[in-house]
């Protein structure tokens, strides 16, 4: 008796140690480190209060441009802006070693999961959102040369305040040899284009016994060529129809296949969840903090971050997901995927205009949509 006792409390404390384990990405502070600690911020240059920045329309303001070797830990941003939607009219983007094409380029409320254009509280290992409008990410970035940081105001309205804390870490060592760099990239699909048009549930045989080997029409989180390692998603969606969303499966294919080399089993399976979700939750590597009800109008929010085991990739790598089982569904998604690779990165997509990025139902036809074109303001068709 007395042995199974101590084995239970080793267990017990092994259990907890683990749990109080720190990130592998963050330092030991039981060892003296040798960087210096930096912050670029927001205050007020001779030390008075109004410690923001204001950006008028078409404004790009640099709020970090720093020479390397170096290491972004820590950013936070918290924006006062009168204009509906501006999660989605303000764009963050990160320049790498001089580089002309970002690594980072995405409006800075999908950047922080925030997809769907308003605020609400959510948190996990790297990235969180807190009731109050604080925007936090602690993904590790490093840079070699130089890092640039900008936020652009593409909204017809002035931000009248941004305020921001940036902590990086500047070295005389070098960054280790292979090291990968941080990359962020946003895409949307207003809508995804389904085929059918006429079923009546998700359960409907032309739906249920379609076949999707190839991943075609699937949409898509990123594309990228080079090497490296997927490392997450965030995903919002905005419903064009009634009922359950989440039957698509997700499809990787990796270093050229034709064939994914990784698929799941529904949407909310892939982000961990079960069964529709049955409501908002938040853990470290997933959640779904935004869970609406099955009909045309609602919005949903997700994320699952592979910090557990990256998916790596040594030639080219292309994440996607299903619509709606085989693409049946019309809905709005819009994501932004997160990896680390070696440069240089194939240039993303154009971003999409700012008024295209906003999100409004759209007349697709299905399940709870109307049969004439969605007007802005009019009641929402159930």
């Amino acid at each position: 008796m007395r042995i199974r006792a101590i084995l239970a409390t080793t267990f017990l404390l092994s259990a907890a140690f683990a749990e109080a384990q720190i990130p592998s990405w963050m330092p030991d502070p039981t060892q003296q480190q040798t960087y210096t600690l930096h912050r670029s911020s927001s205050r007020e240059a001779t030390g008075a209060n109004a410690d923001y920045r204001t950006l008028t329309p078409g404004q790009t303001l640099s709020i970090l441009d720093v020479d390397g070797p170096g290491l972004i830990s820590h950013m936070w941003f918290t924006i006062n802006a009168p204009e509906p939607y501006h999660l989605k009219r303000i764009v963050m983007r990160i320049y790498w070693d001089g580089e002309e094409s970002p690594s980072v380029e995405a409006p800075i409320g999908d950047f922080f999961g925030l997809g769907n254009g308003m605020y609400y509280g959510w948190q996990s290992a790297v990235l969180s959102a807190g009731s109050d409008r604080s925007l936090n990410c602690w993904f590790p970035m490093p840079y070699a040369k130089h890092a640039r940081v900008t936020i652009t105001n593409e909204g017809k309205m002035s931000v009248n305040s941004l305020y921001w804390n940036i902590d990086y870490r500047q070295d005389a060592k070098p960054l280790p040899p292979g090291t990968l760099y941080f990359h962020a990239d946003y895409r949307q699909a207003y809508p995804n284009h389904g085929w059918a048009k006429d079923w009546y549930s998700n359960g409907d045989p032309q739906v249920n016994y379609r076949r999707n080997l190839d991943g075609k029409d699937n949409y898509v989180w990123f594309e990228a060529q080079g090497h490296g390692q997927f490392v997450g998603v965030t995903m919002s969606v905005f419903q064009n129809q009634d009922g359950w969303w989440g039957e698509g499966n997700d499809m990787f294919f990796i270093d050229d296949a034709t064939t994914p080399a990784m698929v799941g089993t529904g949407s909310e399976d892939y982000f961990l969840g079960a069964w529709d979700f049955g409501g908002p939750a938040q853990f470290p590597l997933h959640g779904s903090p935004m869970v609406g009800a099955e009909v045309a109008g609602s919005r949903s929010s997700v994320y699952r971050f592979h910090l557990d085991s990256p998916i790596p990739f040594k030639k080219s790598m292309r994440a996607t997901i299903e619509h709606g089982h085989a693409n049946s569904r019309s809905d709005n998604y819009s994501s932004v995927a997160y990896w680390y690779q070696a440069e240089p990165h194939q240039p993303f997509p154009a971003l999409p205009e700012m008024s295209e990025r906003i999100p409004t139902l759209q007349f697709v036809g299905g399940p709870g949509n109307s049969k004439e074109p969605y007007v802005q303001g009019a009641p929402q068709p159930r």
